[in-house]
């Protein structure tokens, strides 16, 4: 078996109040998969109460970086631990995010439009869908644009929240790549979308080619909640990004992209 290489680049604490299991766990079970490392990626705080039962407090914030902290540390020498966040792109917020996002040493900053929010169905949801969906995919990118995120989370999320036609906006996706294709940020396979309404991963496959055709760079996350979630489907997900047109997988540290090539970060992946 050869030496470990790929991370887990998407996971969770119990600070965002539906995530089970803290982040030795999670490393323990990456290390069992194979992996050389664990970025924890719990969902940022925001300002007066936002989505509050989905995130950690704004209070809680230093106690994240402490853990995080704490877990690297023992864990040194078997697994590389990493401090990430998953941060809401939500418009109007930007400045807020800008200066959490400088307040911390994080490694990997994933960006993420979560349309199942209150506060996104309020502001954003009405009864035409196919125009929900379409500004769903316009604030995908104008969240890269942003310049504040290197990769782009589970970025067909909606499908999973209406009636899904995607023939009726695909257009509006090939529009919404091209923008993020300029910005250079990167966009994420998330093998969590098997377990969703809609049981595919995220993005779905004729999207992951049309990521793959603008040379969109990819990284792979099991967007993990529980421990045993740590590199779930990565295999599956490996040899989906190689029969979509990706020959490498992306993945951050100090916020810079390291690449690895598929059929390597395959051979060094173990099952539980």
């Amino acid at each position: 078996m050869s030496e470990p290489l790929l991370y887990e680049s998407h996971s969770h604490t119990p600070l965002c109040k539906h995530a089970h299991g803290w982040p030795d766990e999670y490393a323990a079970v990456a290390e069992r998969r194979g992996l050389k490392g664990l970025i924890v990626t719990c969902h940022n705080p925001m300002p007066n109460g936002f989505s509050a039962a989905v995130r950690m407090a704004e209070d809680e914030f230093e106690n994240y970086i402490e853990l995080v902290e704490k877990t690297r540390e023992q864990l040194m020498g078997r697994v590389d631990v990493r401090l990430g966040i998953e941060a809401d792109y939500f418009e109007g917020m930007e400045a807020y995010l800008e200066r959490q996002l400088q307040s911390a040493d994080f490694q990997f900053v994933l960006g993420s439009v979560h349309p199942q929010i209150s506060e996104w169905r309020e502001r954003y949801w009405h009864d035409d869908a196919i125009e929900v969906q379409r500004r769903y995919f316009h604030l995908l990118a104008k969240a890269a644009e942003t310049g504040l995120f290197d990769s782009i989370s589970h970025p067909d999320l909606i499908k999973n929240f209406m009636t899904w036609d995607p023939d009726a906006v695909f257009s509006d996706i090939c529009d919404a790549l091209d923008r993020i294709a300029k910005t250079g940020v990167a966009m994420e396979l998330n093998t969590s979308g098997v377990n969703k309404t809609v049981s595919e991963m995220n993005p779905m496959p004729s999207m992951l080619s049309e990521i793959s055709k603008r040379g969109i760079p990819i990284t792979l996350g099991a967007d993990a909640h529980e421990p045993l979630r740590v590199g779930d489907g990565f295999e599956t997900a490996l040899r989906l990004l190689s029969e979509s047109g990706f020959s490498r997988v992306s993945y951050f540290l100090e916020r810079e992209r390291r690449e690895l090539k598929i059929d390597e970060a395959l051979a060094t992946l173990k099952p539980l």
